[in-house]
Parts: C-alpha cells; sequence; structure tokens
C-alpha cells in the first residue's frame, strides 16, 4: 500500500469535533481510529517504518496516548519503551549513549515533546526523532524540536 493512500485510510478514521475544548478550535479525536483493529495496526506500522534501518534502543512514549502507539512501535522497533509522565521521567529511564525515538499522538506547538527530548538528553540518551500520528502544521510544533527529524503521519 502507498504511503499516500495509508495515510488517507488513517484520516478517515479521525473524527473533527469542533468547538472542543473551546469554541473555534476543531478536536482530533482518535478514538475511531483505536477501535478499529485494522488501522491501529496499520499507523503503529507507519509510526515505527521510518525507523526500520536505524538503530533505536529505546522508544519514550509521552503520556498519555502516546503510550498507545510507542510499545507497538519499540516491539516492532526491536527496542525498549519508557514513559514520560507530566513532563517527568524517571531518572534511570534513560541510559548514557542510548538511541531514543519520541513517539506521542499529536503534536501542537511542539512543548510537550520539545520538554520530553530535554529530558532525555538531560539523562544522556540520544534523540533520534520524534514520530507522530497527527501534526498540527499550523501551529509550527517542529520549529520547537529545534532540529529534531520529526515523523508525522497526518498533517492537518
Amino acid at each position: 500500500m502507498k504511503l499516500d493512500d495509508a495515510a488517507s485510510r488513517l484520516a478517515a478514521q479521525i473524527r473533527d469535533v469542533p468547538d472542543f475544548p473551546r469554541k473555534g478550535i476543531v478536536f482530533k479525536d482518535i478514538t475511531p481510529l483505536l477501535q478499529n483493529g485494522p488501522s491501529l495496526k496499520l499507523a503503529c506500522e507507519l509510526l515505527a517504518a521510518p525507523f526500520a534501518k536505524s538503530r533505536v534502543d529505546l522508544v519514550v512514549g509521552i503520556e498519555s496516548r502516546g503510550f498507545i502507539f510507542a510499545v507497538p512501535v519499540a516491539l516492532a522497533l526491536g527496542a525498549g519503551f519508557t514513559v514520560a509522565r507530566k513532563i517527568e521521567m524517571h531518572s534511570d529511564a534513560v541510559c548514557a549513549g542510548q538511541r531514543v525515538l519520541i513517539v506521542d499522538d499529536v503534536i501542537a506547538t511542539g512543548g510537550t515533546a520539545a520538554a520530553t527530548a530535554r529530558l532525555v538528553r538531560a539523562l544522556g540518551g540520544e534523540v533520534v526523532a520524534a514520530s507522530f500520528l497527527i501534526e498540527l502544521a499550523f501551529l509550527d510544533g517542529r520549529k520547537a524540536l529545534d532540529g529534531t527529524p520529526v515523523e508525522a503521519l497526518l498533517r492537518y
């Protein structure tokens, strides 16, 4: 399946919820995608695919929906998994020199992903890239990641 076809298939599973959490915002609800087994599997495979030939030692899932995607991505890459919760990590979550992929469902302003990248680096890890199901491109979150490669399956 071509990447554009796959992305279209996934996009069809994303529900727009207008005026949530406040007027003027269109929330991208991934619940229908999560409920569809083939779409969930496809999303996880596509999130991992760009890194199949990279050495990734550890996948960091960002709370909370990033956890959903990060574990299957870690399994696909033969990597370990750890969590970033409330933009905090255990002091032993990343070992010095580990090559780390950050995974979350959405990148908006990039603040949470950037904070997670700083934590990984503070623990001695090397951030290989960040991978997201959805990018809200109009918010320019990539800029906050300051040169970290960013992959996103769907861009709005």
